[in-house]
């Protein structure tokens, strides 16, 4: 089985997702100074909740085209792997600040619930078609770039979020317009609250995992040991793996490999090695230490 999907980060993906990253950042930021005054003038929590979220998706995106800029820094003295970790530190900080959305939008809600103020339907209606037409442009042009990327994946989650925001302030001003029923807006808020915490919390958990140094999920250790053993005569057994990545895209491996005999040229073997490793496994960037009695490391 191949997994090179996971290994797709030549330059043109990448220069195709920081043209999409920074559309959506100008349509964000323009479009959430116009639902602040909307939020401000209706009084609608689901505005104001959504226009909150816009701000720091403003922050976010911004913070995503960032990284990209730093993460295509070339690798030097001090940091030999380069700079391409800087997407998933940017991954993890937009999946806290969407938590800490989240946590805001429930307490406001509640508060509101408890004492539903006045909303002026027909303002909360406008901003939030608007809203909604720049977030859907917003959520395509960012849903066409490497879903394989965390710091693409954040972006689309916190527009995603927008997104969801606007769809329930429509909903929520065309029921204060036509019964005038005020709690709908803080319960919608709600919904949209619970519809983010999951997304967020996977993203926040995935880059932190990828910052811990953690195995990717998607590669069962055990089975390439078996795979590799089994297409390399050579090779008796593998210990002492390590396998963590840069980003999701750049998987990296260290492995002691006990060779049955001592190699007439180990070289080859080596070759082998990786050869297996990146086609059955789409891992691109090893190191294998050869072994024939004892491990150096014992």
């Amino acid at each position: 089985m191949s997994h090179d999907h996971h290994t797709h980060h030549d330059q043109g993906v990448s220069k195709n997702n920081v043209t999409r990253v920074k559309l959506a950042l100008v349509l964000t930021g323009v479009f959430t100074l116009v639902e602040f005054a909307g939020g401000i003038i209706s009084g609608s929590l689901a505005l104001l909740a959504d226009a909150g979220h816009m701000l720091t998706d403003t922050f976010a995106l911004g913070l995503a085209a960032f990284a990209f800029h730093v993460s295509a820094r070339p690798a030097d003295a001090k940091r030999s792997f380069g700079y391409h970790r800087f997407q998933i530190i940017a991954a993890f900080v937009n999946g806290l600040s969407i938590l800490l959305i989240v946590a805001w939008i429930v307490f406001e809600a509640i508060q509101r619930l408890l004492e539903p103020p006045d909303v002026i339907g027909g303002t909360m209606l406008l901003v939030a078609i608007i809203g909604l037409v720049v977030n859907v442009v917003a959520f395509v042009i960012l849903h066409g770039g490497d879903q394989e990327n965390l710091n693409i994946r954040g972006a689309v989650l916190h527009v995603m979020g927008d997104l969801l925001g606007s769809v329930a302030a429509v909903a929520g001003a065309i029921v204060i317009i036509r019964t005038g029923w005020m709690p709908i807006d803080p319960i919608l808020s709600l919904l949209v609250a619970a519809l983010l915490l999951r997304s967020a919390w996977q993203l926040t958990r995935r880059s932190a995992h990828i910052l811990l140094e953690g195995s990717p999920e998607w590669l069962d250790v055990q089975e390439m040991r078996e795979k590799i053993v089994a297409t390399v005569p050579a090779v008796l057994d593998i210990h002492h793996v390590h396998v963590w990545g840069l980003t999701p895209q750049h998987p990296i491996l260290t492995m002691h490999v006990v060779l049955q005999e001592a190699p007439e040229n180990p070289t080859a073997i080596v070759r082998c090695v990786k050869e297996t490793l990146e086609a059955e496994f789409g891992v691109t960037h090893s190191t294998i230490e050869l072994e024939v009695d004892d491990c150096a490391d014992s």
